[in-house]
């Protein structure tokens, strides 16, 4: 069941409609929005609501590429890994 949820970033409430088991999910990313917001409207490098929200939305966007390329690497790795370990197990099976 969907139900709506009030999120409160940069200053401005916002109503959104959630899944009843991702609420608190959404409040966090909520949060995570609110931080990255107001990091970037300190820094006093960029004015204007639309141009921060725009500036961390580029960097939430970075941070989860970044992240998901190493998940790619960490994946590759671990087949590898499975695969030696195949190898060895063959190895050591046939030697006995």
């Amino acid at each position: 069941m969907t139900e709506a949820v009030k999120v409160r970033i940069l200053d401005q409430d916002f109503t959104v409609a959630c899944p009843e088991d991702a609420k608190n999910e959404l409040l966090q990313s909520a949060d995570y929005v609110d931080r990255k917001m107001r990091e970037i409207r300190k820094s006093g490098n960029v004015v204007g609501t639309d141009r921060v929200a725009v500036v961390a939305a580029l960097n939430i966007a970075y941070e989860l590429l970044s992240v998901q390329a190493e998940n790619e690497q960490l994946a590759d790795v671990r087949q590898r890994l499975a695969r030696l370990d195949a190898r060895i197990s063959e190895a050591v099976d046939g030697s006995s």
